[in-house]
Parts: C-alpha cells; sequence; structure tokens
C-alpha cells in the first residue's frame, strides 16, 4: 500500500477513535444544569454588583435555589425582581431599599485645600499625594471616582463634594467600592439619623480642617433619649436600630453635621 495513504489513514482512524473517546467522555462527565438557578438568574438584572452579599446575579441565583437564600436581597432590581423571583420558588419576600449615603459635608464652602494638585482627576490617585489636597484627610476628595462607577446617574459633585439622588439610586454599592477614602456607605430604610462626617482626629484639628466636621463634643449623645447615639474615637455614631428620628441630636449639634437620612443624601 502506498505509504503516503496508510499515514493519512492511520491518523484518520486515531483522529475517529479520539473525536469518540471525546463524545462519550462529554456525556459521562457533563455537569446538569440547574433549571431553577437558570431560571432564577434569568430574572435578575445581572449587575453583577455584590449589593446581595454573593459573588454575582448565578451565585445569588444558586443560593436561592439550593442554599435556601432569602429572596428580596437584590437592590438593583427592586420590588420586581424579589415578586418574580418568590413567585417561581413559591415563596414571599420583600426588598430593602438601600441607598448610597455619603459620610462627609464639607465641600469647598466649609473647607479648604492644602495643596494644588494636578495630577489625575482621580480620587484614588489623588488621595496617594498627602492624602489629598483637602485640608481634612478623611473628607470627600471630588473627582468623581463614585459619578464613573454609578450606572444609574445617581451621584453628582457639587462644590467638591459627592451627592447621592436617593430617588435615581438603586443600591448596587459600586460606589462603595470605588470610593478610596470609604466614604460611602449603604443605608436601609431603619437608617434616621446621620452623621455626615467621617473625621476621627480630635475636635481642635477636625475644626481647623473643616467648619462642618464632628468635633466629638457629645452634645447629641446627651440630648438623645434612646440611646441611640454614641461618640467613639472622637466621631459621633448612630444606631439605626435605636434611633428613632426625633431630630433631637441634629438640633444639638453645634457644627450642623447631623442631618436626617434623605436630606441632600
Amino acid at each position: 500500500m502506498n505509504p503516503i495513504l496508510l499515514a493519512v489513514l492511520l491518523l484518520g482512524g486515531l483522529g475517529l477513535i479520539a473525536g469518540l473517546i471525546l463524545a462519550i467522555a462529554s456525556i459521562l462527565m457533563a455537569v446538569p444544569k440547574d433549571e431553577k438557578a437558570e431560571a432564577l438568574c434569568e430574572l435578575l438584572p445581572g449587575a453583577n454588583c455584590g449589593a446581595c452579599g454573593y459573588s454575582g446575579c448565578a451565585g445569588y441565583a444558586d443560593a436561592m435555589a439550593n442554599h435556601g437564600a432569602k429572596v428580596g436581597l437584590c437592590s438593583p432590581g427592586g420590588e420586581a425582581v424579589a415578586k418574580a423571583t418568590g413567585e417561581l420558588l413559591g415563596v414571599s419576600g420583600n426588598v430593602e431599599r438601600l441607598t448610597a449615603l455619603v459620610r462627609c459635608g464639607g465641600c469647598e464652602e466649609f473647607t479648604a485645600r492644602k495643596l494644588e494638585y494636578h495630577g489625575l482627576p482621580s480620587c484614588r490617585a489623588a488621595t496617594q499625594f498627602y492624602g489629598g489636597d483637602w485640608l481634612c484627610n478623611y473628607g470627600c476628595l471630588g473627582y468623581g471616582d463614585c459619578v464613573a462607577a454609578c450606572e444609574y446617574g445617581a451621584i453628582t459633585v457639587e462644590n467638591g463634594l459627592a451627592r447621592v439622588d436617593a430617588s435615581l439610586c438603586r443600591g448596587c454599592t459600586k460606589c462603595v467600592s470605588a470610593c478610596p477614602k470609604k466614604l460611602i456607605v449603604m443605608a436601609g430604610s431603619a437608617t434616621r439619623g446621620v452623621v455626615r462626617c467621617s473625621n476621627h482626629d480630635k475636635g481642635p484639628k477636625t475644626h481647623a480642617a473643616c467648619k462642618v466636621g464632628c468635633i466629638g463634643c457629645g452634645k447629641c449623645v446627651k440630648v438623645c433619649e434612646h440611646d441611640a447615639v454614641q461618640v467613639v474615637n472622637c466621631l459621633a455614631n448612630i444606631d439605626p436600630e435605636k434611633c428613632i428620628g426625633c431630630g433631637k441630636c441634629a438640633e444639638a449639634c453645634p457644627k450642623h453635621c447631623i442631618t436626617m437620612f434623605g436630606s441632600a443624601t
């Protein structure tokens, strides 16, 4: 037989055998599809933001289908997704609406710059230079990393300070990850009184850096009748589980850094 023809036949035979082995292996080793998880994933918005506490929409869908995760953890999906996933699983659940909250009130009107920054217009880049260009090392830098991260147009920078439009915020938490100063937190429905400051310096130093920075004076603690306010490490903190939203702490604050949640978030 012609050597060339023999080689072609041998190679063809080996290829056929290998193809059959792969086909059989793909059948025997195939991972069964989780139809329920796939159906749940189709109902989720696909933001993969991690606000639910899982790796992404697929992870949350798998957790609901196979591990008893609660429906209603998807903030971007809102009530519509909570209802749809609940109906598919035969359970009921409501979503707690989360809104981004900027824990800073020190816009250009109340603080000043300590240096002239001429680098990249990015908070993450600016913070590498002595903590940023503002006198307060804890405050918002105002270069808009959170604005760029928000897919819903809920954040703007006004007078050097990031502000959140609560009506547009979908609670995806991407702005939380984007802020190098860790100034943005997610506030739930129980949140009422909030401290719009993150400065942990002592009172005189905070006062020198920002006119509306918390000086840890404790007046808010004294007027709170529900033990909801504490000063920890020179900064007032309000427990949302105890706060009833009476507003007395905001009235007592000499620096006006405590407000009721929902106003200029």
